[in-house]
């Protein structure tokens, strides 16, 4: 049996753990300030009824992290969306009061206050109206927010805090809108791709991202395709093969039209190394696995999008995919302290 020679186990070891080195780059343009919007972001739209301040930040955030929520306070809205985990979750279904199993895997919340809708099938249209879902569903907090404002308002502190930000007690109106409000300060913009595209910071990709980065956005993978734009995904429904048979009928859920069969959101990739298990139910857990699924094309569904098919990538091709996915990772955004409990 012959072994290999020391010097090939030296490269290999190089290119296995080297590959995406860099030098250490300049400090960042970007602060990560409240409400700060990164270079290449558009203007953040805001309701009438819910212009943005600190005071209502303030109470936002207060509620994100309060499991005074759900029925038994026992979860809060960070049970799910973990700040180190760009505020998503790390297991496939997360569980809800007394461990109910839940149903869809937790997706990021970072910069949803660009979404044009919520849920997988989109049938909530603001973000103000879409904390009510975790609230009312059996498997999250299984709670009323009639109920929530009545034990808001035996609270001294929330009562001062909902006053201050709104000018009236803690009721449903404030409740929704004060973690909308916090949410929507969830931005995040300044990954090393970001780095290199809108603030000329040439060494913040290595040549193993540079090649994804072509790979991704050229017609060869189409991934740019869906996942374009600032944020990483044009927020269509779409089917990516991922089975034959779904027991999740996605947005035909919303709408009983059999033509929205298994078709769901389309999800940001942004923080995507973060985000791990992948796919609607949580049914992948590395980026290797994902980009084999589209290497191999997925399974056949009536409703598959028609530009998923076999890639046939070489590993190195692979490798610079999953490089330039590990790029679009934001630090400052998930050691934020603001965002802390």
């Amino acid at each position: 049996m012959r072994f290999p020679s020391a010097g090939f186990v030296v490269w290999v070891l190089v290119i296995c753990f080297s590959a995406c080195e860099k030098p250490e780059t300049a400090i960042p343009a970007f602060s990560g300030a409240l409400m700060e919007l990164p270079s290449g972001f558009p203007e953040m739209e805001f309701p009438e009824d819910n212009a943005f301040s600190r005071s209502r930040w303030e109470l936002g955030r207060k509620l994100f992290y309060d499991p005074i929520l759900s029925r038994d306070s026992s979860k809060s809205c960070a049970s799910c969306h973990k700040a180190n985990l760009a505020f998503s979750d790390d297991v496939a279904f997360s569980n809800g009061v007394e461990e109910a199993p839940g149903t869809r895997n937790a997706p990021s919340l970072a910069n949803v206050g660009y979404h044009p809708y919520f849920t997988r099938e989109g049938g909530v249209p603001t973000l103000e109206m879409q904390v009510l879902v975790p609230v009312q569903e059996h498997n999250e907090f299984d709670f009323n927010i009639l109920l929530i404002a009545e034990r808001l308002l035996s609270n001294p502190e929330y009562v001062s805090m909902s006053q201050e930000a709104y000018d009236r007690e803690p009721d449903a109106f404030v409740i929704t809108r004060a973690l909308a409000t916090f949410e929507r300060s969830l931005i995040s913009g300044y990954s090393d791709y970001d780095k290199y595209i809108n603030y000329n910071d040439e060494s913040a990709l290595c040549a193993n991202a540079l090649r994804g980065m072509d790979l991704f956005f050229s017609n060869k993978t189409n991934c740019g395709t869906c996942h374009g734009g600032f944020n990483f995904t044009n927020y269509n429904f779409e089917n990516n093969g991922l089975y034959e048979t779904y027991p999740d009928i996605g947005r035909m859920r919303l709408t009983g039209n059999p033509e929205d069969e298994a078709l769901f959101k389309i999800p940001s990739l942004r923080n995507i190394a973060l985000t791990a298990p992948y796919m609607h139910d949580g049914s992948m857990t590395t980026l290797e696995e994902v980009i084999e699924h589209y290497n191999n094309g997925g399974e056949n569904h009536i409703h598959k999008n028609e530009i998923i098919h076999p890639l046939n990538l070489t590993e190195r091709e692979k490798e610079d995919l999953r490089a330039f996915l590990n790029a679009l990772t934001d630090e400052g955004f998930v050691n934020n302290p603001l965002f802390d409990k």
